[in-house]
């Protein structure tokens, strides 16, 4: 019988996945009993809560409970009870009108019910996908969000104007959507078959590249898309996308934002299934974008467009892309994988740094990881219902290897980088996994000589971490590299130096170092083995005789460590300031050293250890330390050597230092001195340090261990009972705590005799999680009544006597009534899991539920005995008295208020183990697992420690879990002390206890809801008796810490109707001063913090019908169960009704609120920060479920005219607000764009201008101009639609007379809107409002403000036209005014009223636009510096999702004459901006507009003013916007590139014809008459200029063919130098062409481009020739894969390299040698024999005798041919070496040589060959000794000649 189905018997049920460290557990025998009646209890608590419908407190207290069902017992229920959980949470998190702060703890527990997807299949669990969607639509794309009607955890404050800029906030929610989209995708695997289908017909209409709903609906892909289908069903699955998809990404070039997303989505298609996909057709391009994305600069002048860094691909899923494409029959990946570590190698190197390394090394770490991950996913996991990687497409061995060989140089180098070793460590971890023969060897060469250096320590440091990270593989030496462990003890002895007490990291290094080793290997010599076997392998042998060196490593080891300590003791510098602490340096060195000192002696055998044991005796006896830092030290190392084996080493202690101690205090007097003997409290430091072991082993000695403490515990020197109370604290530890007696790494240790046992075989061997025989510490009865005979000698006396000071019968000092509490809290501590828990009753009033709410109680280890005293009550009784009487009588004892503080918070939740302890050991067992770990083969193969140290953890788990305690009447006194305490009148008292108070809030359910009200009594404003501090604590009480409950914003309507106004109140306190900035700041911080926290609190609490369903289910599922039977009818009305109080009883509370708030805030004299504080409370308070009450209303629009500008800007967005939750709902109609267009619907997509989607064009022929067209137009108001595919279903708005009426009277409003009706037809109220809105903010910061906007759309929208006639005349006079504020005040009126009349009828819309135009005009006509933007932005917002066809009068009005004469360049470019704005919004659906605009403009390219240039250039921009070649669509109505490009060209003729420099010579003023062609074509090339630098950042795709028309023109104007003096021309001429040279180039456009470079090669300007080469550089590298993967253009570019490096220009040639460098660095071209030959054979050439010249006659300048080609024979050669500065081939020693017999040519010769050999020196004197090795002797003497400067003298 196997093992599962022995678990199914004792469970009664097969479990899905249980956490295997409980069955390891002391007690484990008694947790499946446990387990299954807690499992019962949740299902039929959860299931009868949902059932009565009771969401709160009942389904979210189960809830709850399960999630810490599932942290104790992993997923240990049955697949039936899995199955029912994730539908019943699934219903659940779906309720519509759900809160979101339970949405998201049900969508939590849902995620880890998920997590685990081997454990469900597809066949067990469907899950549908809309819902989830719909709940994703309603909160991250919320439409009412930014009007604050609905607040998400985390979400963006408010003040974004409408839903688009919502699309791009939605990167900004944290938390919410964090949880949503991991929620996701968890379910994604079980989304129905069909759900693809589904899902591209819904998101396919928004694909619309110029508008943001494209990065909706992409993200939207990338998240829901399901890919994990199995192999029969893709034809439902990514077959239906992939090829569309695959065609968008490959034909976008600018990485737009969405791109990324599209790389995710492929990444995990790819990972779901390999080998099912044939990607080889796009390799060369996945790693082409995958190398631009990593932005590495290349050349020097390149700009970088600052949207490659915001848009980048995340590394992590290119990786994950790539690992998933490796393998299989062709090994293309492998050899692009190999391409781009060769031509990224040299970024590794440590000497080159920039902000792009980061990436790098992320890529150097994620790629091995997920090697690994993917060889242990097709080896050896376990075969699930996932797809398994068909056999021909798993990686082979070769495969491994070749990966390996490509990634170990980038890996060595990085070993050294600037940012740390941590990455290489951790790629080097998982490489040694694969392959270590090829890995750990190039390791352990760095490491050796590392160890030697004395003076580069950083070197040390970064192997040390290396090789740690492979230690296990070197240790375990498998088959591919047994002489691995070899090298351990060599690196062990050399590695001791670096104990160095001058230097930190290298010692912290070093003991990591030495402790990863010892783990791993037992230290047992075995030498004595050779001579008895005869049958051990060559490497056995050598390991035998090796380990005779381990004794002396120990010892060796030790005295370096004494020596450390010895320099680290206290000097008497430090003895006088007292610092009681060590510093934060010496306690990690303390941890260091005893971590590691107490792994050697572990691991070591029993003879070893014997010899240390003596050493370590003799140091610490022969000598006395101070008992701060040295002494700590040597106690650790002393307590180290007594745990590992506890009879041998207590038998030496303990007889020490009990005699030495009763020696010392044999005379009474002792007890009274207040310094103590050093020798005393040295011997009592040992002592208390080595208690610390395995009980058991003390008892022999508990006589003279009481004795002891007798003699010590009353000393009167502070330091002197400490150190006895800690001994007293680790003896009850010691003998009442479970905790594992060993750690050894093999069970068993190593005591066998050599002839049974062979330790070698058992180096680095792994823990076996079945056998580990963990040797556990339980405590026995007699350990137990020593703890309790310890506690009733030492602790009841102390109690007796506190009880009586409490009392006031007895005096004591203050110091003795601190030693009494010191010596309560030490036995408090060391007996916490001996002591029952408080018990008491219940405080019951709090909350009331139809479920039962009792807490959990967990078994560890020990079974309580009530029949004793139970001391934890009676410390609490005691202490209370104690506490009273302090506070009554002598508060400033704050030594002793501290030390309670401690004890309370002990008292209410210690069981053994403290929360942060736990924590940090956590956190140190996951760093030590990830550096330990195999993830090759997974199946939790780690060392046994580790293993055993997991089992502890979770024990310890146990013990902390203390999940819903009771809220006993006990524990609530000891809270109110707490809460006492917090308002205490010392500032340090008050601190402490607060954040005792916090903590014990988060432990008991519900009791904050006791709490609050006794808070709020310290803040009510009529109390006379409350000081300051008191004020100020209780604040601080509300304002709750960091992390942990805020109590004035709890989920609860009944605590907030309680604090919120409380304080605000607050503010008329006698304790409140507005002068104390202490008490101003905690104001602000809580009112910023209930902001920051708010979550719109729900009113509707309704459960759906289909829950309840599951839920009887739930109730009915057997084994477990407890046979509860279900609610009765009767009981399920009164639930119904229940629910339906709640309901209403919410909004009670809600209105409620809102009207103490008023009241508050409308009492006179009120202080005007608590005014501010309240009226932010109540724009909290707006929701889009219910409106505001009337008054709230009323208060609210008044304020928009308030005094104070926050109280005017808070109102501005709370009645906008306000508004539309007034707005009546509009009807909409669905229609057939089909029928409209007459066209039969496509039966392929078709993106684009088609025939159905051209109704939706602007057409001037067929403008509704007439009230008739007006209503019979179906207007579509999105951009979107229509452009990819049509919707399913499109709805429009219904004509007018189906909507609500227009034009009301003031009768026929409701109430709310007669209130804000009433106050807007105020001519007053308008008049002040208006002033207050046309004043200045901050000067200049100001801008088009969209909350204003808001307010106005909704004014007009709701109440159409009622307020124009008292608007009209202020617009008419601001927009005369040309001052930058009441400008902005019309823009953003104006834009409301347009925006506001969507629905109103033609008359009505005819008159407005009546009044706009000519307000328009003047504005235009009026336009400044300043106010240009905000027109702008105006415009934009109008036209923002509007039907073009409807704002026709507003585009003829833009489009009248946007640069007529009138108002000079300035005014020209801002009408353009303008215009530009309202047509960018309507994108694609206006072509006749932007031809008419670029008709309009063609004649004006030549504009004379820059500022008019640029603005061109951006229009131009939008304008071609449209004409993109994606894959799919139609070629566009819209104006093409193509056609402009040739008209341009055609005018650029005279410049392409003349052959001189172009010269910037045009004066900037308009010259009389007409200039001649060059100068008019001189400047249309600089607007065009300004078009391609524009167009660069902004378009999807660059119009390659057109730019490379150009370059010829662009080569030629080009500067070659860096000088910033150059005319615009040039500059920009310079910055167009670094733009195009790293534009991404299709495989087809690339021999086009190197036509071109032809072409200018020949050309007669050395300018263009030079140029040609830089641009060459960065195109090459930016588009490496896509020329590699054509032979010829790679033969095309070295054609042409070489045959500039011949130019008879020097700085072509010079250029040219440097690319050519370039190009083979990055491995593009390769050194073959051929160019060698070449270069050789041009270095030969002969050069003609100098011709004796008379001194007179001129210097012939131009060189001779012959020297041109002997010059570009040596260039060459330096390119060759130049090309590999951190290594040398086997080719470079001979062209070294061949380059130095031209140290003496003529000049530019020489000059070439000196410059090449100082960068050879400069770049190899780093590794010289290293690179020496490749040269022969006389090589070597040739080249120290060359290298050592030449003599000057000479």
């Amino acid at each position: 019988m196997d093992t599962r189905e022995a678990r199914a018997e004792q469970l009664g049920f097969r479990p899905q996945k249980e956490i295997v460290y409980n069955l390891l557990l002391p007690y484990a025998e008694r947790l499946d009993r446990e387990s299954n009646e807690l499992l019962a209890q949740i299902k039929s608590s959860l299931g009868r809560a949902v059932h009565l419908r009771e969401l709160w407190p009942g389904v979210l207290f189960w809830s709850r409970k399960l999630n810490t069902y599932i942290r104790l017992y992993g997923r240990k229920f049955s697949k039936e009870d899995h199955v029912l959980f994730v539908k019943l949470m699934y219903e659940l998190v779906t309720i519509p009108k759900l809160e979101i702060s339970m949405m998201q703890g049900f969508a939590r527990l849902l995620i880890s019910l998920l997590k685990k997807k081997e454990l469900l299949s597809r066949e067990d669990l469907q899950l549908p996908w809309r819902p989830l969607y719909d709940m994703l639509e309603k909160i991250l794309y919320s439409k009412t969000a930014h009007l604050g009607l609905n607040w998400f955890p985390n979400s963006y404050r408010p003040g974004m104007s409408s839903t688009k800029t919502i699309v791009l906030n939605v990167l900004r929610r944290c938390s919410v959507e964090g949880v949503l989209k991991t929620l996701v995708k968890a379910c994604r695997p079980y989304f129905p078959d069909d759900a693809t289908a589904e899902m591209l017909e819904e998101w396919r209409p928004l694909l619309c590249p110029f508008d943001v709903t494209m990065q909706k609906a992409i993200s939207y892909f990338e998240l829901f898309l399901p890919t994990s289908l199995p192999p029969g069903l893709h034809h439902k699955g990514f077959r239906l996308w992939f090829d569309e998809l695959m065609g968008l990404w490959l034909s976008v070039q600018n990485l737009p934002q969405w791109e990324g997303h599209l790389v995710n989505l492929f990444a995990r298609l790819a990972n779901d299934n390999i080998g099912y996909i044939d990607w080889d057709p796009y390799v060369p391009k996945v790693f082409t974008r995958v190398l631009r994305s990593l932005n590495l600069p290349v050349g020097s002048s390149q700009v970088i467009v600052p949207r490659q860094l915001a848009n980048a691909y995340d590394i992590g899923h290119a990786v994950i892309w790539i690992t998933a494409m490796m393998g299989g029959p062709s090994k293309i990946v492998q050899k692009h994988l190999t391409g781009l570590f060769n031509s990224i190698a040299s970024f590794y190197h440590p000497s080159n740094n920039g902000r792009w390394l980061s990436k790098l090394m992320k890529l150097l770490q994620r790629l091995p990881c997920c090697v690994v991950r993917r060889l242990h996913r097709e080896r050896y996991k376990k075969p699930s219902w996932l797809n398994p990687v068909p056999d021909r497409y798993k990686l082979s061995d070769q495969d491994v290897t070749d990966f390996v060989q490509s990634v170990m140089q980038p890996v060595l180098l990085a070993m050294f980088s600037k940012t740390g070793s941590l990455e290489a460590a951790q790629a080097l971890q998982n490489l040694a996994l694969m392959r270590p023969e090829l890995v750990i060897p190039p390791v352990l060469e760095r490491t050796y000589p590392a160890l030697e250096t004395l003076t580069e320590p950083h070197q040390l440091t970064a192997t040390l971490s290396c090789v740690i990270g492979v230690a296990r593989s070197l240790v375990a030496g498998n088959r591919w590299f047994p002489e691995g462990p070899t090298h351990m003890l060599p690196l062990l002895m050399r590695a001791l130096p670096g104990v160095d007490p001058n230097d930190f990291s290298k010692c912290m290094i070093t003991f990591q170092f030495i402790a990863t080793f010892s783990t791993l290997v037992p230290l047992v010599d075995c030498s004595s083995v050779l001579q008895e076997r005869n049958t051990l392998s060559e490497v056995q042998r050598e390991l035998c005789s090796a380990s005779a060196e381990f004794e002396d490593f120990v010892l060796q080891f030790m005295d370096r460590c004494f020596a450390l300590i010895e320099s680290s003791a206290l000097e008497q510098t430090r003895e006088e300031t007292e610092t009681e602490k060590m510093t934060h340096v010496e306690s990690l060195v303390e941890l260091g050293l005893s971590s590691t000192f107490s792994t050697i002696l572990t691991q070591c055998s029993k003879e070893i250890f014997k010899v240390a044991l003596e050493k370590v005796f003799n140091f610490a006896v022969s000598n006395i330390f101070e008992t701060r830092v040295s002494g700590r030290m040597v106690a650790d190392l002393c307590r180290a050597a007594v745990k590992c084996r506890p009879v041998d080493s207590l038998k030496l202690f303990l007889p020490h230092c009990f005699n030495v101690i009763s020696q010392l205090t044999s005379n009474d007097d002792v007890l009274c001195e207040e310094e103590l003997d050093k020798e005393l409290l040295w011997n009592l430091q040992l002592l208390s340090e080595i208690t610390r072991v395995d009980g058991e082993k003390l008892l022999p000695y508990k006589d003279q261990l009481v004795k002891t403490l007798q003699q010590t515990l009353h000393f009167t020197c502070k330091q002197g009972y400490t150190l006895s109370c800690n001994l007293l604290h680790h003896l009850l530890r010691s003998s009442t705590l479970i905790y594992p007696t060993e750690y050894c790494s093999i069970p068993g240790g190593f005591n066998k005799p050599l002839s049974e046992y062979f330790p070698i075989k058992d180096w680095g061997k792994a823990g076996d999680l079945w056998n580990l025989n963990i040797k556990w510490h339980v405590p026995s009865a007699e350990e137990i009544e020593f703890a309790y005979y310890l506690l009733d000698n030492f602790l009841h006396p102390e109690l007796e006597k506190l009880n009586r000071y409490g009392s006031g019968e007895l005096e004591m000092l203050r110091d003795d009534v601190q030693q009494c509490l010191t010596i309560v809290q030490n036995c408090l501590t060391g007996s916490g899991n001996l002591l029952p828990p408080l018990r008491g009753e219940r405080v019951s009033h709090l909350v009331t539920s139809l479920v039962s709410l009792d807490e959990t109680k967990l078994f560890t280890g020990i079974d309580h005995d009530y029949s004793r005293e139970n001391y934890r009550e009676s410390i609490a009784k005691t202490l209370r008295k104690l506490l009273h009487y302090i506070l009554d009588n002598s508060e400033d004892d704050t030594k002793s208020l501290f030390l309670i503080i401690k004890i309370i918070t002990d008292l209410l939740q210690f069981q053994g183990s403290h929360k942060h302890e736990f924590d940090s050991r956590w956190k140190s067992f996951t760093l030590v697992k990830k550096s330990m770990e195999n993830r090759l083969q997974g199946k939790k193969r780690h060392i046994r420690a580790l293993l055993i140290d997991r089992v502890m953890l979770q024990h310890e788990l146990r013990t902390l879990t203390v999940e819903g305690c009771e809220y006993n009447k006990v524990h609530q006194d000891l809270v109110r002390d707490l809460l006492r305490l917090s308002t205490s009148s010392y500032g340090q008292v008050r601190s402490k206890a607060q954040q005792a108070f916090f903590t014990a809030l988060g432990t008991f359910n519900f009791c904050c809801r006791d709490i609050i009200p006794l808070v709020l009594e310290y803040l009510l404003p009529d109390r006379q008796d409350v000081t300051q501090q008191q004020f100020k604590g209780a604040l601080y009480c509300l304002l709750g810490n960091h992390g942990a409950v805020c109590l004035a914003n709890l989920h609860d309507w009944e605590c907030i109707v309680q604090t919120w106004p409380a304080i605000v109140s607050s503010g008329f306190s006698k304790a409140m001063s507005l002068e104390k900035p202490s008490i101003v700041r905690l104001f602000d911080d809580l009112a910023e913090k209930i902001h920051r926290q708010y979550e719109t609190i729900g009113l509707d609490f309704s459960v759906a019908e289909n829950c309840i369903q599951i839920a009887i289910q739930l109730q009915r599922s057997q084994n477990p169960s407890n046979n509860t039977e279900l609610p009765q009818p009767d009981q399920l009305t009164q639930a119904l009704q229940k629910q339906e109080e709640k309901n209403a009883e919410s909004v009670r509370n809600y209105e409620r609120l809102i009207d103490t708030l008023l009241d508050c805030v409308t009492q006179r004299n009120l202080p005007w920060k608590f005014e501010h504080i309240g009226i932010g409370f109540l724009s909290l308070l707006l929701r889009d479920d219910s409106v505001l009450p009337h008054r709230a209303i009323r208060y609210l629009v008044q304020c928009l005219n308030h005094d104070a500008l926050i109280v005017r800007k808070i109102a501005i967005s709370t009645v906008a607000g306000i508004l539309k939750q007034l707005k009546r709902t509009h009807v909409k109609v669905p229609i057939c764009p089909y029928k409209i267009s007459g066209c039969p619907e496509p039966n392929t997509i078709v993106a684009g201008d088609r025939p159905d989607n051209l109704w939706i064009h602007y057409n001037r022929a067929s403008l509704p101009k007439t009230k008739d067209v007006w209503e019979t137009t179906r207007f579509v108001e999105k951009t979107h639609w229509g452009y990819y595919t049509w919707p399913k279903t499109l709805s429009v708005y219904a004509p007018a007379d189906q909507q609500p009426t227009l034009g009301r009277p003031r009768e026929a409003m409701s109430e709310a809107e007669q209130i804000i009706y009433d106050h807007f037809t105020d001519e007053k109220f308008i008049e002040q409002l208006v002033k207050f809105l046309s004043l200045e903010d901050r000067k200049g910061k100001d801008k088009f403000n969209p909350r204003r906007f808001c307010l106005f759309k909704g004014l007009f929208r709701n109440f159409d036209d009622a307020f124009l006639p008292v608007l009209t005349p202020h617009l008419e006079r601001l927009v005369q005014d040309s001052h930058e504020s009441t400008q902005r005040c019309v823009a953003e009126i104006v834009a409301g009223l347009i925006r506001g009349s969507k629905h109103w009828t033609f008359e009505k819309v005819e008159n407005l636009w009546a009044f706009v135009c000519p307000l328009l005009r003047t504005a235009l006509a009026n336009i400044t510096v300043e106010t240009y933007s905000d027109w702008g932005t105006c415009v934009a917002t109008s036209c923002e999702s509007r039907d073009p066809r409807k704002l026709h009068w507003l585009f003829e009005l833009l489009l009248e004459s946007p640069l007529s004469g009138e108002g000079g360049s300035f005014v020209y470019a801002c009408r353009l901006y303008v215009l530009q704005g309202g047509l960018a919004q309507q994108e694609w659906r206006v072509p006749e507009l932007l031809h008419r605009l670029l008709k309009y403009l063609e004649p004006k390219l030549t504009q004379v003013y820059k500022n008019v240039r640029e603005r061109i250039g951006s229009v131009l921009t939008y304008v071609f916007m449209i004409d993109i070649s994606l894959p799919n669509t139609s070629p566009t109505k819209s104006p093409r590139i193509s056609e402009f490009t040739a008209r341009v060209l055609e005018k650029l003729e005279p410049l392409m014809e003349a052959d001189e420099e172009i010269q910037n010579h045009v004066m900037e003023e308009n010259g009389v008459g007409e200039q001649d062609e060059r100068t008019q074509a001189i400047k249309l090339m600089k607007t065009i200029l300004k078009w391609i630098m524009a167009s660069a950042g902004r378009s999807f795709c660059t119009a390659v063919p057109e730019q490379l028309q150009l370059l010829p023109l662009l080569f030629k104007i080009a500067p070659v130098e860096n000088d910033t003096n150059y005319d615009e021309l040039k500059r920009d001429a310079k910055m167009c062409l670094s733009l195009m040279s790293q534009g991404l180039l299709y495989p087809e456009q690339v021999p086009l481009a190197l036509d071109v470079l032809n072409q200018t090669s020949r050309s007669s300007s050395w300018h263009s020739r030079y140029t040609i080469l830089t641009y060459t550089q960065t195109m090459v590298f930016y588009n490496l894969f896509i020329f590699l993967n054509n032979e010829e253009t790679v033969q095309g570019i070295r054609w042409l390299v070489l045959q500039l490096m011949a130019d008879e220009q020097l700085e072509v040639r010079e250029m040219a040698a440097t690319t050519l460098s370039g190009l083979l660095q990055c491995n593009f071209l390769t050194m073959d024999a051929a160019m060698q030959a070449h270069f050789e054979k041009l270095c030969k050439t002969r050069l003609p005798k100098k011709r004796k010249r008379d001194l007179g006659t001129a210097v012939d300048t131009i060189p001779s041919g012959d020297l041109v080609k002997r010059h570009a024979g040596v260039l060459g050669l330096s390119a060759c070496i130049l090309s590999s500065p951190y290594d040398v081939p086997t080719w470079m020693p001979q062209l070294l040589m061949d380059l130095s017999a031209h140290l003496n040519d003529p000049q530019p010769i020489e000059m070439t060959v000196k410059k090449t050999l100082s960068n050879f020196r400069r770049t190899h004197h780093d590794n010289w000794q290293e690179h020496k090795q490749q040269f022969t002797d006389d090589q070597l003497v040739v080249l120290t000649d060359l290298l050592v400067s030449p003599c000057y003298y000479a």
